[in-house]
């Protein structure tokens, strides 16, 4: 199966991307181990709360049809 162009390169910036990203992490906790760290923690902890938060305020998309209302 042949991939075009276009999707390898996309593949391809998505893994420098990757690797950009992890490089940096290794070298600011290599660098500020500690601060490092506690920021890591707590960007997870955010995204956790906004996972939570996402699931308390989703609706199901049937709630948002208003097409099929009775009179």
């Amino acid at each position: 199966m042949e991939d075009s162009a276009s999707s390898r390169i996309g593949i391809v910036a998505f893994f420098a991307v990757v690797a950009i990203s992890a490089a940096t992490m290794l070298w600011l906790f290599w660098r500020f181990p500690l601060m490092t760290a506690i920021v890591t923690l707590g960007v997870l902890a955010v995204l956790g709360v906004l996972a939570r938060l996402s699931r308390l305020i989703d609706v199901d998309i049937q709630d948002l049809d208003r097409t099929e209302q009775g009179v």
